[in-house]
């Protein structure tokens, strides 16, 4: 039964870093393919590859979803709670992902932990969840904003008699490279989460003392991740590029390059799960604000913005729900 379960846990945290890579495709490449500096097609291949090179860039921030959120039980019960989290995230991944809403994976499977381990009443590291999931997911959006608004800002003074035409045509070229780092600060932060989540299972059945991540773990993570990229997530990818603001090579270019700058912080300075998600959407907002505050759809942001304070009850309460039922049917 333990090896029954710890196989299951890998199969669906793999379904769910699977339903990761094509739900947050957008992230990395919607603004490209709005602008036109890349072809969907092109957009999401160099995403796909971007990501499964990010996942091996480092492991902080798997040790500390796997160790920092959640103390599992160590015996089947354990077992069944994790994979009780990882269904309550994808359930809510497919569901935003079909009405092409932006919100976060990462706080998806954090809200499937913490609402599992409360259904289990297992232990929820809190002091955890607010130093390294609830403050980065406050300031990682408003320094997303500030930083798009910045960095727009001295495009526009920079290159202020500049021709147009040569210089669109310029920055959706750097778009290349901006969409590339997104790619590769996706891979960092959001497949660490997958590996974090596998690795708590290897712990809790005893397989492995600590919760370093095995080498395995990463190539399976990171190819599921670019597996899933490749397939896309246009419906999303929509929302981003499109609906919230009219963008442009310039003030695509800016967005992409404070999430990414973001990302890379918090992976390797503050080792905290952010959400690419949220990063990229507030970029967005400030770059596109710069040119004037009524430029930006503010009332499909609000819709987004609601949808992420409804991710940790919309993940968490299916993966207590289906542990109690599971719990119940099999005594585990």
């Amino acid at each position: 039964m333990e090896l029954t379960l710890v196989l299951l846990i890998i199969v669906v945290g793999l379904a769910f870093d699977f339903t990761n890579g094509f739900h947050d495709a957008a992230n990395a490449i919607a603004t490209s393919i709005s602008t036109r500096a890349l072809t969907p097609r092109i957009a999401l291949a160099m995403a796909a590859v971007m990501n499964f090179l990010g996942a091996f860039l480092g492991t902080e921030v798997a040790k500390t979803v796997g160790s920092g959120i959640i103390g599992a039980p160590e015996d089947l019960s354990g077992l069944l709670l994790v994979m009780c989290a990882l269904l309550g995230a994808i359930a809510w991944n497919v569901f935003t992902w079909w009405k092409g809403l932006p919100t976060s994976s990462s706080h998806a499977l954090i809200g499937g932990l913490v609402g599992a381990a409360l259904a289990a009443s297992a232990t929820v590291h809190w002091d955890g969840i607010l130093d390294k999931v609830v403050l980065p997911m406050l300031a990682s959006p408003l320094i997303g904003v500030a930083l798009g608004y910045l960095l727009h800002t001295i495009i526009l003074w920079v290159f202020r008699r500049a021709r147009p035409r040569p210089t669109t045509q310029g920055f959706r070229m750097a778009q290349t490279v901006s969409a590339a780092a997104m790619g590769l600060g996706h891979g960092l932060q959001d497949a660490q989460k997958t590996m974090g989540v596998i690795v708590l299972a290897l712990v809790t059945a005893g397989w492995q003392d600590d919760f370093s991540v095995p080498v395995w773990v990463v190539a399976v993570v990171a190819a599921a991740m670019a597996a899933g990229t490749y397939t896309g997530g246009r419906r999303i990818i929509t929302t981003l590029g499109r609906r919230i603001v009219h963008l442009d090579p310039p003030r695509g270019f800016a967005a992409e390059s404070a999430a990414a700058a973001v990302l890379y912080t918090t992976a390797f300075v503050v080792k905290a799960p952010i959400s690419t998600t949220q990063t990229i959407t507030a970029a967005i907002l400030g770059a596109g604000a710069t040119r004037r505050v009524s430029a930006v759809r503010w009332q499909v942001a609000r819709s987004i913005v609601t949808a992420w304070f409804l991710t940790f009850p919309g993940a968490g309460l299916p993966a207590a729900a289906l542990y109690l039922i599971l719990h119940a049917v099999t005594g585990l």
